[in-house]
């Protein structure tokens, strides 16, 4: 099975990142506690160093911190995106007026610490079900602003994205199915409206709503919080629907996917992914992840 490429962020989305944090951090009148103790001609040289095992993600937008701040300050990247970090590793040198280190050093960490957090918590999902073939991913529970970078993170954590925003994919929850008069009703009508490269989704509450929703054809149907033994028996429902057999299923093309959510945690998703669904989705991997516990020290130059 070929691997899956290292996801990418886009430089303009970087920078628009990381410039509004700035301005943010340096108000109207800059670094005033930097301007008034270290004089303009002081150098420095600093070290990023992590303090705890983690997979690190957001080096370009520590990058852009300290370009943005100061465009003479030299910043080396001895990690990448994705790499694995054990405490003491050094994963950042810069170099340059001590001011502008400084100055930029709380975005910078803040980017770099929060989405190292993000995927080191998905790879410990990934790792609970890496022996099944369920894949965790991630929702639009998302940080105001920072849901691109986000979704970033947890694909290095060894996630997959669920949908972007309300534009990207069609998923009809129990809302819209109230409104629209019924599961196949509403799936109905999203295929209607769809374009051709649109998926339909549907979440479901019960076996019931299941089995009407596969009679319309979605894409994907998402199990809202059904248990270990519902979630078995809806796979076996899907597969008998389909005509395939047991050995067949896993890999069957065109059939329809399962994906599980609602009280997925650390301790329960892997009984989940053994129920045999496609995909896990939880809000957890992007609002619950503990940041990644990185610090930058300063050697006077």
């Amino acid at each position: 099975m070929t691997e899956p490429l290292r996801p990418v962020l886009l430089p303009l989305m970087v920078e628009d990142q990381v410039r509004a944090a700035l301005m943010e951090d340096l108000g109207r009148a800059g670094d005033i506690t930097t301007y008034a103790t270290i004089g303009p001609e002081k150098q420095a040289q600093a070290v990023l160093n992590s303090r705890e095992d983690g997979v690190i993600a957001g080096i370009e937008l520590a990058r852009a911190a300290f370009r943005l701040v100061d465009p003479s300050v030299v910043f080396e990247a001895r990690v990448a995106d994705g790499d694995r970090v054990k405490p003491g590793d050094a994963l950042i040198r810069v170099e340059g007026p001590a001011r502008s280190i400084l100055s930029a050093e709380r975005v910078a960490l803040n980017f770099l610490m929060h989405l190292s957090g993000v995927a080191t918590y998905t790879a410990g999902f990934a790792a609970e079900i890496a022996h099944t073939r369920a894949r965790v991913t991630c929702t639009r529970k998302t940080l105001p602003g920072l849901r691109a970078v986000e979704k970033y993170a947890v694909r290095l954590g060894g996630g997959s994205n669920h949908r972007f925003g309300l534009d990207d994919a069609i998923l009809i929850k129990d809302n819209h199915i109230a409104v629209a008069g019924g599961v196949a009703a509403a799936i109905d009508a999203a295929r209607a409206y769809a374009g051709h490269l649109v998926k339909v989704e549907v979440e479901v509450d019960n076996l019931h709503q299941m089995r009407e929703a596969l009679g319309a054809r979605p894409d994907a149907i998402l199990l809202d919080n059904m248990g270990p033994d519902l979630l078995r028996e809806a796979v076996e429902i899907n597969r008998q629907h389909h005509g395939l057999s047991s050995a067949d299923y896993p890999a069957a093309k065109g059939r329809v996917m399962l994906e599980a959510s609602g009280n997925v945690t650390i301790q329960t998703i892997r009984a989940i992914a053994e129920a045999g669904v496609d995909f896990i989705s939880t809000s957890k991997v992007t609002m619950a992840a503990p940041t990644l516990d990185i610090g930058l020290d300063v050697v006077i130059g």
